[in-house]
């Protein structure tokens, strides 16, 4: 694909999502992950649309992702919901992974919040419990802004050093804080997937400073931030990693403590808004 063909998709995607929505302006924006279809904040006057009818954006294929993006209204404010998310282990291009956020900021999103399934790499951080994210280490042998770049999405080299907005981190944790959900802050480890890790993998990840591991988040995060959206990451832990006492490597297993999370996550993401 080439970067004008790319761009006219954005547009196209920007544009059908304000005919079915008109005068909508996102200013929150969330990415729900596997198994938390659940989790969407009470909106007010909420209008769904598939991502099947929106230009340019991909389809989900994997169980757990619900493929919807929701519009409405919580605590005075536009909230975007994507229920649902694309993979790079799915065959998604990574510019294909990036295009709905890109759409939404050209919708006029300012903040972005994006959660996921995690396995843990540290004994503290248990199944169910939360992480708001930190820092990354991209592991998944491809950057999103590769060849697709564009004057009008930012700096072809945007500065990562704080690709998670510290006031967003600080407004996680006191909303999970206030709902009693244990939460603490790590590092995200982005692998490709599909295969879960090895156990050797999971020592080599925890040398490098890494708290959790997971097969997204960075894809959507760097161009977001490439754009200038102030961007979170809150992440849920489903398993512990391989090699580590009670590693459980299932997907079904993962969808199935993604149901019971939800609420919490939920209650998390309203509190969220509310503060914001």
């Amino acid at each position: 694909m080439k970067i004008k063909t790319y761009v006219s998709q954005i547009r196209a995607a920007a544009a059908f999502v304000r005919k079915r929505a008109p005068n909508f302006r996102p200013e929150v924006g969330f990415v729900l992950g596997s198994g938390l279809a659940k989790a969407v904040p009470a909106l007010e006057g909420a209008r769904t649309i598939p991502y099947s009818e929106i230009p340019g954006f991909p389809r989900t294929t994997v169980p757990g992702h619900e493929g919807k993006l929701i519009l409405g209204r919580a605590f005075g404010k536009n909230v975007a919901v994507m229920q649902g998310r694309f993979h790079y282990y799915e065959g998604h291009a990574m510019e294909s992974i990036a295009l709905p956020v890109r759409a939404l900021e050209y919708m006029g999103l300012k903040t972005l919040i994006v959660t996921a399934a995690v396995g843990s790499m540290r004994e503290k951080i248990r199944p169910g419990h939360f992480t708001v994210i930190s820092d990354h280490v991209n592991l998944m042998g491809r950057n999103p802004l590769r060849a697709f770049h564009e004057e009008e999405f930012g700096t072809m080299f945007p500065d990562m050093t704080a690709a998670y907005d510290p006031r967003l981190r600080k407004l996680l944790l006191a909303a999970c804080r206030r709902r009693k959900t244990p939460a603490r802050e790590g590092v995200y480890v982005a692998v490709g997937g599909p295969s879960y890790e090895t156990p050797a993998e999971i020592r080599a990840f925890r040398a490098l400073g890494g708290d959790v591991v997971g097969m997204s988040v960075v894809p959507e995060v760097v161009p977001a931030r490439q754009m200038g959206v102030a961007t979170g990451a809150l992440t849920w832990t489903s398993n512990m990693a391989a090699g580590l006492p009670g590693a459980i490597q299932n997907h079904g297993d993962v969808l199935a403590l993604g149901e019971r999370v939800a609420e919490d996550l939920r209650a998390v993401l309203s509190e969220l808004i509310r503060t914001l």
